[in-house]
């Protein structure tokens, strides 16, 4: 069941970095699998990733606590996640123009 608490869209915006990564991934997957030109290489990009977007995120989260107002982590956090959001969304169209 979808509700709309915040936490609840803190989890939404994780849940679509994550997907779009995996849409991004599946089309490298298979578009170098097709060309034959096929490296497992590159899935060290998408670790790399995660390290660089996700965890950060993670521990914007893990900040919250000591925020004092309640509310700059977590604007900040909506901010940041919806830049990762863009960039893959924006990766995603590049691969197909």
């Amino acid at each position: 069941m979808m509700t709309f608490t915040l936490a609840d869209w803190m989890i939404y915006t994780i849940w679509a970095i994550f997907g779009l990564m995996m849409i991004d991934f599946l089309i490298v997957l298979f578009r170098s699998f097709w060309a034959g030109s096929f490296n497992p290489s590159f899935v060290l990009g998408y670790l790399k990733d995660i390290l660089y977007y996700v965890l950060p995120l993670n521990i914007i989260v893990s900040m919250i606590v000591i925020d004092p107002t309640g509310y700059i982590l977590v604007v900040w956090y909506f901010i940041c996640g919806l830049a990762v959001i863009v960039k893959y969304l924006l990766d995603i169209i590049k691969r197909f123009a």
